[in-house]
């Protein structure tokens, strides 16, 4: 019972695929209370029953790009609650016809929205979060290897994880004497409802499973384990990084002799 008695706000369950409820569902059963927003009313139907399912409060719409039900939310955790110890930061969007063709075609209104709902989101919400902190708490953001090295069908999305990451470690100097730590995790590609918007996704997972060190993708438990860790009091001394869940493919550098065949003659 790593977490027992913490309370823990997940943002951006979208369905019982997605790493927030796998996040969610670890947490929960490693004793943390949780509250488990919804982005969308579309969402709702199927947030709620696994909401339900972990016993989690606060199921409520909370888009965050609106500020009246940010407050309204935050307001109602303070009351019933009276303070947070952790966040799970699992937001991103962008338009996914912008995704694909070329970096520089991106056009001003996309590259504002993604930015807004990708990364400037988890200021507003560490903002908020902080001051219900009172005994130190953690952060924790979802990214993604194309925030650091250019990767086919991103574009801007690789942008806004750049600017993610950037955050986390000047949040981390913000709050650090707070006893409020902030950390992102890097995971490699699973198969998720945000992944299905990237072009050639099923190939990508294909090769990674011949690339990593580990000769094999990420799980969804990789990812949830690791955010139980940095939830925890055994990651009292981690902040301002970004731990990388990809079973070693960010620490290559180059394809390994035994491995040109395979790619040469893979149909991706």
């Amino acid at each position: 019972m790593l977490l027992k008695g913490k309370k823990i706000l997940i943002c951006g369950v979208a369905n019982d695929m997605s790493m927030a409820w796998a996040i969610a569902k670890h947490a929960a059963e490693e004793g943390a209370e949780i509250a488990m927003p919804y982005a969308i009313p579309a969402l709702e139907k199927r947030v709620r029953p696994l909401a339900e399912s972990i016993g989690a409060k606060f199921v409520r719409e909370c888009n965050v790009q609106n500020d009246e039900q940010m407050d309204a939310l935050f307001v109602e955790i303070e009351k019933e609650w009276g303070h947070l110890d952790g966040i799970l930061h699992a937001i991103a969007f962008s338009d996914r016809n912008e995704l694909s063709g070329r970096y520089a075609d991106t056009s001003r209104e996309n590259f504002k929205n993604t930015m807004d709902v990708s990364a400037y989101s988890l200021v507003d919400l560490t903002r908020r979060s902080a001051r219900l902190m009172n005994n130190g708490g953690s952060i924790i953001t979802l990214t993604y290897y194309g925030g650091e090295k250019s990767i086919p069908n991103y574009n801007v999305m690789g942008v806004a994880k750049s600017a993610l990451e950037s955050s986390v470690r000047y949040l981390a100097a913000d709050l650090g004497a707070d006893g409020i730590r902030v950390n992102a995790i890097s995971a490699g590609p699973i198969a998720t409802l945000a992944s299905s918007g990237v072009g050639g996704f099923k190939s990508m997972l294909k090769l990674n499973a011949e690339l990593t060190p580990l000769r094999r993708n990420m799980t969804l438990d990789d990812v949830s384990g690791a955010a139980v860790y940095l939830f925890s009091n055994l990651s009292a001394g981690v902040t301002g990084e970004i731990h990388h869940v990809d079973c070693g493919y960010s620490t290559t550098g180059m394809i390994p002799n035994s491995l040109k065949d395979v790619l040469l003659n893979s149909d991706a």
